[in-house]
């Protein structure tokens, strides 16, 4: 595959190059921070109707600026790098083509695998669920189907309806989207942190107190004037 598309300017050049190094600076922060383990998990990011994602089975450490993987969003066609792209490439463009993501971090983080087994729908013990479950304010599991599957795609998409931007994905992982990558990182922190309470509340006698979806469209209301780049609320 060539390593530059045709009549690509620089201006392009510099943001596919800006990207690549935000994804695999975020895939190996993935490792860093126990999410994944080897080449487990991916990421990626689009610039345009390019897609920047990880490759498939390649230590993270080891990649540099020439190894970048880049497809065509719309056909999924290489059209940069020489290495395979990451075998979860068909998740990565479905939700590309279905909502207005930038950035896509999947992992096998290991509280929120541990989840995944054990329910449908991930309760509400904290109200940082708002940040991830859309409206309902509630972060669903995708069902189980084969890695890197078309119906592992579509699984995903069902889990991610109503404007949700994170799932878990059954005996397997979670995947988050967002504006940039540091978003996407920061939402799969806070859902595996929400899978790590959830699993330490219910290990006691007691059973886990949850918020009701009213509580959880107010915090959704007042997440939207959260940050400084937001309007006072």
């Amino acid at each position: 595959m060539p390593n530059k598309c045709p009549g690509e300017g620089s201006d392009v050049r510099d943001a596919v190059e800006n990207a690549w190094s935000e994804v695999v600076a975020t895939a190996r922060r993935t490792v860093a921070d126990g999410l994944v383990v080897g080449t487990s998990g991916n990421v990626s990011a689009r610039v345009g109707d390019l897609v920047l994602v990880t490759p498939t089975g390649v230590p993270y450490d080891r990649l540099g600026p020439d190894d970048a993987v880049a497809v065509d969003v719309a056909t999924g066609e290489q059209v940069r790098g020489t290495l395979r792209p990451t075998s979860e490439l068909p998740t990565h463009l479905a939700v590309y083509r279905a909502t207005d993501a930038r950035a896509v971090v999947h992992t096998h983080a290991p509280h929120a695998t541990a989840a995944s087994t054990l329910v449908t729908k991930l309760p509400n013990v904290h109200y940082m669920a708002a940040a991830l479950g859309g409206r309902g304010g509630q972060v669903l599991v995708a069902g189980y189907a084969l890695y890197g599957s078309d119906e592992l795609a579509r699984e995903v998409l069902k889990a991610l309806r109503d404007g949700r931007t994170g799932c878990l994905m059954r005996n397997h992982g979670t995947l988050v989207h967002g504006d940039t990558l540091e978003q996407a990182y920061d939402r799969t922190a806070q859902l595996e942190w929400m899978c790590r309470v959830w699993l330490l509340a219910r290990s006691g006698d007691g059973v886990p107190r949850t918020l009701s979806h009213r509580d959880m469209a107010r915090v959704a209301d007042k997440l939207e004037g959260y940050g400084q780049d937001a309007p006072p609320r």
